[in-house]
């Protein structure tokens, strides 16, 4: 657990110390929700209703940024192989990785989503679920994403085929977490269903995620 606990804290300080970490996906996403409203226009119901959709979309996109880095500074000094002969269960250091990445990159989104909500006029409600909603899905864009950067581990410049991979399946997440934080603030709309479908999309990839972005991760180095 010592030697989890060191890797844990080696790769959050990385994250946040290479290419800016939370603050580049912080502001990415900050831009987004920003330039968002002058697309729109200033029609303050419409855009109040398209928030929670927008800030899923810029959440999303401020995660992909960073998606690449979660093993491929290890593939380049060597840590990689260290990290595969050591007597850790693989997937276990898979898990470690990402816990770092999400808390170093995905959580500063969660943490401003409350105040970048305030420029698309979503409700205090709205808001709220908002909020919930990335807290609970964000960890499944970070799982999944793992799994494209281990297959683009050996690529050179390989952060546009990690999108491509990816995006496809982070549609359910999108689905799931703009329905259940429209539902909040629309009547006929529900939340709780997709609130739950969100966390079991979470809680698989959370599962899959790791075995599968090992088994790559063991291809790409044989």
């Amino acid at each position: 657990m010592s030697a989890l606990s060191s890797l844990f804290i080696r790769d959050l300080k990385l994250a946040t110390r290479v290419g800016g970490g939370a603050l580049m996906g912080v502001l990415f996403f900050l831009i987004v929700t920003t330039v968002m409203p002058f697309a729109i226009g200033p029609d303050l119901k419409l855009l109040s209703q398209l928030g929670p959709a927008l800030l899923w979309v810029g959440a999303l996109l401020a995660t992909l940024l960073g998606l690449d880095r979660i093993f491929q500074m290890d593939q380049e000094d060597g840590t990689l192989d260290l990290l595969l002969l050591s007597d850790q269960p693989f997937e276990l250091i898979v898990i470690v990785k990402c816990v770092a990445h999400w808390i170093a990159t995905s959580l500063p989104l969660v943490l401003a989503a409350p105040i970048l909500a305030l420029f698309l006029n979503v409700e205090p409600l709205g808001i709220a679920a908002v909020t919930l909603t990335l807290l609970v899905g964000t960890p499944a864009l970070t799982f999944i994403g793992a799994v494209g950067a281990a297959l683009t581990v050996v690529l050179k410049r390989g952060g546009l085929l990690l999108s491509v991979l990816i995006l496809p399946l982070t549609i359910p997440v999108i689905i799931f977490g703009v329905s259940a934080a429209r539902g909040a603030v629309t009547d006929p709309a529900p939340f709780g269903t997709p609130f739950i479908l969100l966390c079991a999309v979470s809680l698989s990839t959370m599962v899959i995620g790791p075995i599968a972005a090992a088994a790559a991760l063991r291809g790409a180095q044989e």
